[in-house]
């Protein structure tokens, strides 16, 4: 289930167990605050919040299932677990709490983003054949405007599309700030649309940049985003020697599959030797029509010199080093 989905799945009746894991934060908050107030108003009125902390006893989970209140005949239970990793004996509770679901009472569990490991585990499984899973995934850039005129559109304000743009590049890989940033709009103006000016001067600059994201902006070739994530990264105190290397590895991909496709190789076949996978196989093919070979074969040798520069060897400034590098690879306007 997305967080999008769960409001009508709320209005058609409550499970029995909830599972909500995700890179957003805000999103799986909500997702948890939503499923509180049904259950709520469906006379689960009686809650109680387990923490898995250093120390925990999981016999407390099986406890609060079979324990039964004075004051109310259902209840909430919410086992929060803040590593995505229960351990052993937490993860055979969590597997023998799921075969015996205690009666008049709603489960809700929290963790942060599971890998793929963790989604195939038998306690994961457990809660996933036994309820509703939630995932609440990173939002996108090219994401966030229709994310964000969702949001003004509660409060009954909208943005023109730069402006919804403008606001998106202020915001990106910060959805709490984001949010805060819409709450902000409905305190500041009326309800209709507000211009480019008056945003401008409401809204801080709060995107939060990851490196990884930098290598999927050089592929869509948008300077402008680049060069600001780049200028981000770099006053947010990254590794500039993590930098170069994301930024090699998506080159030297990159070059590797122009390789295999003039020697003839299926693109599904050279996708899984090159470990390109989702989002990404729809980047790399516009990105291979807009650069040369030759390019990236010097990108790569400019790559080698900033590598040196890391290790105090040659003269140079490694963030103007690698703009320059990536300058060529970008659309030209």
């Amino acid at each position: 289930m997305r967080p999008d989905d769960l409001p009508r799945h709320l209005g058609k009746g409550l499970a029995e167990l909830y599972t909500l894991h995700g890179d957003e934060t805000l999103l799986v908050l909500e997702a948890a605050q939503q499923i509180r107030d049904a259950a709520r108003a469906a006379g689960y009125t009686e809650r109680e919040v387990l923490t898995v902390e250093p120390g925990f006893a999981w016999s407390s989970l099986e406890m609060q299932g079979n324990s039964f209140s004075l004051f109310s005949d259902k209840k909430l239970i919410e086992l929060r677990i803040t590593t995505g990793k229960p351990g052993v004996d937490g993860g055979k509770a969590i597997e023998a709490y799921c075969q015996r679901l205690p009666p008049d009472t709603i489960t809700l569990v929290t963790c942060p983003r599971l890998d793929k490991t963790g989604q195939n585990s038998k306690w994961f499984q457990a809660l996933s054949a036994k309820g509703e899973v939630l995932e609440a995934k990173n939002i996108e850039h090219r994401q966030l405007p229709e994310w964000i005129a969702a949001r003004l559109a509660r409060q009954q304000q909208k943005l023109a599309p730069e402006a919804l743009q403008f606001l998106a590049d202020r915001v990106e890989g910060n959805l709490l700030a984001a949010f805060q940033e819409i709450q902000k709009l409905a305190l500041l103006h009326p309800a209709g649309e507000i211009s480019v000016s008056d945003l401008q001067a409401s809204v801080a600059n709060v995107a939060r940049y990851d490196v990884f994201q930098l290598g999927a902006a050089l592929l869509t070739g948008d300077a402008t985003r680049f060069a600001r994530m780049l200028a981000g990264l770099r006053a947010e105190g990254e590794a500039p020697h993590l930098v170069l290397w994301s930024l090699a590895e998506e080159i030297r991909t990159l070059y590797r599959l122009g390789l295999g496709k003039q020697r003839g190789t299926p693109s599904a076949q050279l996708f899984k030797e090159l470990r390109i996978w989702g989002e990404k196989q729809k980047l790399v093919e516009p990105a291979l029509a807009r650069v040369k070979a030759a390019q990236l074969k010097t990108a790569l040798a400019h790559a080698a010199l900033i590598d040196q520069m890391n290790k105090g060897i040659g003269k140079g400034e490694v963030w103007d080093e690698l703009m320059v590098m990536c300058l060529p690879l970008l659309r030209k306007k």
